[in-house]
């Protein structure tokens, strides 16, 4: 994994409610790429933190995470494969960590960041009186 020192303030949400088409498993797609994910953070990126949440609502992308962090750009990714895409969510939320303002150069992204990105949400910016309103 690339520089991992904004890994500490990163966030990787992953929707615990995703469920893949022709999901015959009694855990959904979403629970299964959570434990993959918990399991290989503990060791490709210990200071990560990886949480669970119900829903992301983007129910037609599934599996879909979010990472977010501190003064950067927060992102939405989906379809990603709830078996196999572990230590690729995992190199690109590295890559992220490794950014000073979440955006990492397309090119750079791993394939199933290109291809699965839903949306890219700018940093929330501190509350500062808004001195263009009339």
């Amino acid at each position: 994994m690339p520089d991992q020192s904004g890994l500490s303030e990163a966030v990787l949400y992953v929707c615990t409610t995703c469920r893949a088409s022709g999901d015959a498993s009694t855990r959904t797609a979403g629970a299964r790429l959570l434990t993959a994910l918990r399991d290989q953070a503990a060791d490709m990126a210990p200071e990560l933190r990886v949480e669970g949440i119900p829903c992301l609502s983007v129910c037609k992308r599934p599996c879909t995470v979010a990472v977010a962090s501190p003064g950067r750009w927060t992102y939405v990714y989906g379809d990603l494969d709830a078996d196999a895409s572990a230590a690729t969510i995992l190199a690109g939320i590295g890559l992220y960590a490794g950014t000073e303002d979440g955006i990492v150069p397309w090119r750079e992204r791993p394939e199933a960041f290109r291809k699965g990105v839903v949306a890219r949400i700018p940093p929330l910016a501190s509350a500062q009186p808004d001195t263009d309103a009339s």
